[in-house]
């Protein structure tokens, strides 16, 4: 099912008596989510993720803008008619009721056409507990499971209904790592196996890029950049989605452009063509840094971290906004912890700049 979001906006009436300011919590947002994909809303708390994903199940009404199923306007149209499938943060199921009780719910309170038979609810509901590997704790009490189980009949209970969109409303942030590792690549599973348009809201950039077939970055109620993982990633748009989107996260640093060069403080570090003479934001990803004992960026080293596969060196620059820059490079090359400096070359597809003024990305040619 493809949903299309049309110059979708909400407006919420200030708390505050004094000011009597509106809150704008999704600001003329227009994006088509393509049908059977898995699309993850990201950004940080307040940036209007979840306010969306209520606008799209019915909870919130938009304060304009227009809502599609397909080619079906369901901007007005009440949650229990949209065919939507909602899990929340907090799983919200039933404590007295087994997990079978649970799933069956949605069920039991189908009407009319749509009303099914004891025999194909009880079909419906085994065959949703197989899809999410809980068939064998139908018996259980939502009190006898650990949280990664309760997730999995949450997530059955929305599937049970055969929904046309599946919203998943910051799933994994109740979970202790390895369950929400575990539980996110259990959800793209489903995902690909039910075919069913998903919406997946979180502030972990992690789990976005590891399981979305594309991300929207948001904040503050508007998009800032749409595309696939990696290609935003690669390529962001402005310097917060830089900063957003990366473990470790990008380091930034105060920079100049004059006569096609870069300048970190006093050192010219990269040729780049293109460009007029300005002050800059630079953000270099932890990958982009080469060890070169002849390289033209010279930082202080810290420390040197050991991670198995890789080497994490920890370092300080004067021209860095970060406190420290940490630089990820292939295990195979020996540093020595020992000496007061660490010199580096610069990867130019992993370094990105960006207007001092508006923080918007500026593209530079390679010499």
């Amino acid at each position: 099912m493809k949903v299309v979001l049309q110059n979708l906006t909400k407006i919420f009436p200030s708390r505050n008596k004094k000011s009597n300011e509106e809150v704008i919590a999704v600001n003329d947002f227009t994006f088509e989510i393509p049908d059977g994909k898995l699309i993850g809303l990201l950004g940080p708390s307040g940036c209007g993720k979840s306010t969306t994903l209520y606008m799209i199940s019915g909870l919130q009404k938009p304060t304009s803008g227009k809502i599609f199923f397909g080619d079906d306007d369901v901007t007005e149209l009440a949650t229990e008619n949209r065919g939507v499938g909602l899990v929340f943060q907090n799983y919200a199921l039933y404590p007295h009721m087994t997990v079978k009780q649970n799933i069956l719910f949605p069920l039991q309170n189908l009407k009319g056409a749509d009303k099914l038979s004891k025999a194909e609810m009880q079909e419906r509901a085994y065959n949703a507990a197989k899809l999410v590997q809980i068939d064998e704790l139908m018996d259980r009490k939502p009190s006898e499971l650990s949280g990664g189980q309760q997730q999995r009949v949450a997530i059955a209970r929305a599937l049970v209904k055969m929904p046309r969109v599946l919203l998943l409303d910051e799933p994994l942030s109740n979970l202790d790592a390895r369950l929400r590792l575990q539980t996110r690549e259990e959800i793209r599973r489903i995902q690909k196996e039910t075919g069913i348009t998903t919406v997946f809201v979180t502030h972990d950039q992690e789990e976005a890029m590891s399981i979305s077939d594309m991300i929207v970055v948001m904040k503050l109620g508007v998009v800032q950049q749409i595309g696939a993982p990696q290609d935003v990633y690669d390529s962001p748009a402005n310097l917060f989605v830089a900063k957003f989107l990366g473990t470790p996260p990008i380091n930034v640093f105060e920079g100049k452009i004059s006569g096609g060069r870069l300048f970190l403080g006093q050192e010219a570090v990269l040729e780049v063509g293109g460009v007029a003479d300005q002050e800059v934001y630079v953000g270099i990803r932890p990958e982009g840094f080469v060890l070169d004992p002849n390289g033209p960026l010279t930082c202080r080293l810290n420390n040197v971290e050991v991670m198995g596969r890789d080497v994490s060196i920890v370092s300080t620059n004067p021209a860095s906004l970060n406190p420290i820059i940490r630089s990820i490079i292939n295990a195979d090359n020996k540093v020595d912890a020992t000496q007061e400096n660490v010199r580096y070359s610069l990867k130019p597809h992993k370094l990105f700049l960006f207007n001092k003024e508006t923080e918007e990305r500026i593209f530079f040619e390679v010499k």
